[in-house]
């Protein structure tokens, strides 16, 4: 290994430590509900291996527990995960002539997180696809590892104990909260709060979530570029 690729490696381990940091007490706290619900612990392997979204695999435990049909399951967590196509066109721009296998690998390993932290890296220069690549899959590795750990401990954890149902949320908080960098990503989360409260109380199903983010960044994005046209 020569000394280009361990700085490469260094500075994308370096950039993905605060995710893994935060990503094994959620995979644990997923791990130990996912055991709750009956499942063993390979299918937790299976389901963070093959679908590797933390939201989307708290909602399916959740929607297990809750005896959801399996249709319903499917659809719900589709429709959660649309937020995926708006991420990877955002990370296109900078991966622009990038051969399919590379972007199938990278586009593996996108998560609200990982996506977060490569954007804000991207945009500040010095940074390179196999940087953000390995941010991607040192996140999924201990993802992975953490939900394994917590189904084959959960059975020694009381139910509801330790606020384990609220470690999801309490992440997407944190993650917010770090996009809040001027006047503009204030007005559009405040925004998005807004029109998927309305959007849930008036409009049944899930789409609220989907519907509202969407419909918020793109107020968002006019907004930006009205205020960069007045300068």
């Amino acid at each position: 290994m020569n000394n280009s690729t361990k700085q490469t490696l260094r500075q994308g381990a370096s950039a993905a430590w605060p995710i893994c940091l935060g990503y094994f007490p959620i995979g644990l706290a997923l791990g130990v509900l996912a055991q709750k619900a009956g499942l063993p612990w390979w299918a937790v392997a299976m389901m963070s291996v093959m679908v590797f979204a933390g939201s989307a695999q708290f909602i399916c435990v959740a929607m297990i527990t809750a005896g959801s049909s399996t249709p319903a399951i499917i659809l719900t967590t589709l429709v959660v995960n649309l937020r995926h196509g708006l991420m990877s066109s955002a990370l296109a721009v900078y991966l622009q002539g990038v051969n399919r296998g590379f972007l199938a690998l990278y586009s593996y390993g996108v998560t609200d997180e990982s996506f977060a932290v490569n954007l804000t890296r991207f945009r500040k220069g010095g940074w390179d696809r196999w940087r953000a690549l390995t941010v991607n899959h040192l996140a999924n590795s201990v993802w992975i590892m953490a939900t394994i750990c917590g189904a084959l401990v959960g059975q020694f954890v009381p139910q509801g104990a330790l606020g384990i149902d609220y470690a999801l949320t309490g992440m997407f908080i944190c993650l917010l909260v770090f996009q809040l960098q001027g006047r503009i990503y204030v007005i559009t989360g405040l925004l998005a709060a807004a029109l998927s409260v309305a959007w849930y109380l008036l409009i049944p199903g899930d789409s609220y979530i989907v519907g509202a983010s969407m419909s918020a960044a793109t107020i968002g994005y006019l907004l930006k570029r009205r205020y960069r046209r007045g300068r």
